[in-house]
């Protein structure tokens, strides 16, 4: 791999004298600004420069701990002198990472009780770099499993004196994602000691009733002027970037693709929408609360359902979509098409429809293989694409064949190839996206809850609404 010369972008040293001045902090900068880069830079001039000496813990979701961080040390010719051993895999390949004698040591965040473990009295770091630091957004003080507990160790372990947070959105589903996050920073000093303090601070609680079940629920609600008072009270500990301050971006080029249910697969998903059961080819697919309405639905909406609770069995409905995403496909005329699926059947369906495509795994080959254009073909699963991955040099198309709630995953995965990814590695090209939607399904309140941003409930009650106004 040939090491490129490393050109710093205009704000690199704004985030390098804010990350060395201040011990505990969150630097929150879109995907595609070099978050990574930016950080080894300062940390390669503090061991090599500076000459500090004690390793720095990686903490990260495991396929960017394994790949992103390594890789990223790879492509620059000023890192040439930054070793990085990634302690990912069984045991016996952990141990022999740690063994090693570097300054950086990957860690994925789910190993993190046993590396407690291994160390013991031994404990040699003295620096934590938390990236994509929302996995630690719903840390809780008294609450939390093994692995909760962990953190809050590790954060305030006595030797460790600096903890840095590198985040691409901070708070992708509202501002209740900060505290957990800040809390390795202060200890709540800033946003409240504990969580139900912070809620209680910046929100209110009303009665609301659930669009789908019609059940009056209590829930926070957060207050007009808590935006404005939790970024002054975290003015000095968090750098927030906006690339659209620093670039000129253009927004993807957004399409979407609406089919039509076949007239069975219509029937079957208005008796789930209405009376939560369906028989489906002999069997009694029913579901239990609100929730699992909307889960069949969207299996529907897809194209298959599951027929058991081990959601291993399903009975295909229509290949209304498969046969979208094949136009699109051919549409492309060649060029690499990703394509966002969220249920097993769909990835199933998908690679029976076209065996030329291949799903991203955890084999770092693979991303390496898309981005160098081999992989006409790409099947992802948001959770699994999006925090730390480069994919905008294996293409520039995304398909969302399947939807499902969670902003955070639906956001992430099209910065893997989107406007910033492109600019990030000197490609001028537009992004493109493509929603296939059902219509008159659950799909479109998914799609509106992305787009817009607004709560669940409203989309809910805006579908709902639209359902009666047209005779369902």
């Amino acid at each position: 791999m040939t090491r490129k010369i490393y050109a710093p972008r205009a704000y690199a040293p704004m985030v390098s004298d804010f990350l060395a001045s201040t011990p505990r902090a969150l630097l929150a900068a879109r995907m595609g600004m070099g978050k990574t880069s930016m950080c080894a830079t300062l940390l390669d001039t503090l061991y090599n420069v500076a000459g500090q000496n004690a390793p720095t813990l990686i903490l990260a979701p495991k396929r960017v701990a394994q790949s992103t961080w390594p890789d990223e040390l790879a492509k620059w010719e000023h890192l040439r002198g930054l070793e990085i051993s990634s302690a990912v895999g069984n045991e016996k390949e952990r141990i022999a990472a740690l063994r090693r004698d570097v300054p950086l040591h990957a860690v994925n965040y789910d190993v993190l009780p046993w590396l407690i473990d291994y160390w013991g009295k031994r404990w040699p770091y003295r620096r934590v770099v938390a990236d994509e630091s929302t996995r630690v957004k719903s840390f809780r003080v008294k609450q939390g499993g093994v692995q909760a507990r962990a953190l809050g160790t590790v954060a305030w372990h006595p030797l460790v004196k600096e903890w840095w947070n590198l985040s691409g959105t901070p708070a992708p589903n509202g501002l209740k994602d900060l505290w957990g996050q800040t809390w390795f920073l202060d200890q709540g000093l800033r946003l409240g000691r504990s969580y139900s303090a912070f809620e209680s601070r910046w929100f209110a609680y009303k009665r609301i009733k659930d669009a789908l079940s019609h059940k009056i629920e209590i829930k926070p609600v957060i207050m007009p002027y808590a935006q404005e008072q939790i970024q002054l009270a975290l003015k000095d500990i968090c750098l927030t970037l906006d690339p659209k301050d620093w670039f000129d971006l253009a927004e993807p080029i957004v399409t979407r693709i609406e089919v039509e249910l076949p007239a069975k697969a219509r029937r079957h998903y208005d008796e789930m929408e209405d009376e939560m059961f369906t028989r489906l080819e002999g069997f009694d697919i029913e579901a239990f609360g609100a929730a699992g309405k909307t889960m069949k639905c969207l299996q529907c909406a897809n194209g298959a359902m599951y027929t058991d609770k081990t959601a291993t069995n399903w009975v295909e409905l229509h290949d209304a979509k498969l046969q979208a995403l094949e136009s699109i496909i051919e549409e492309a005329a060649g060029a690499p098409v990703l394509v966002a699926y969220h249920f097993k059947s769909d990835l199933a369906r998908l690679q029976r429809a076209f065996p030329q495509g291949r799903l991203l795994d955890a084999d770092p080959r693979t991303q390496r293989e898309w981005n160098a254009g081999t992989i006409p073909l790409l099947f992802a699963h948001p959770a699994s694409a999006g925090h730390g991955l480069n994919l905008q040099d294996g293409g520039n198309i995304l398909v969302f064949f399947g939807h499902w709630w969670d902003l955070e995953k639906h956001d992430q995965i099209i910065e893997r190839i989107g406007p910033m990814r492109q600019l990030q590695g000197g490609l001028d090209r537009s992004v493109f996206i493509y929603y296939i939607v059902a219509r008159d399904t659950v799909d479109e309140v998914v799609i509106d809850r992305h787009t817009s941003k607004r709560a669940v409930q409203d989309c809910f009650l805006d579908y709902m609404n639209r359902r009666k106004h047209n005779g369902k």
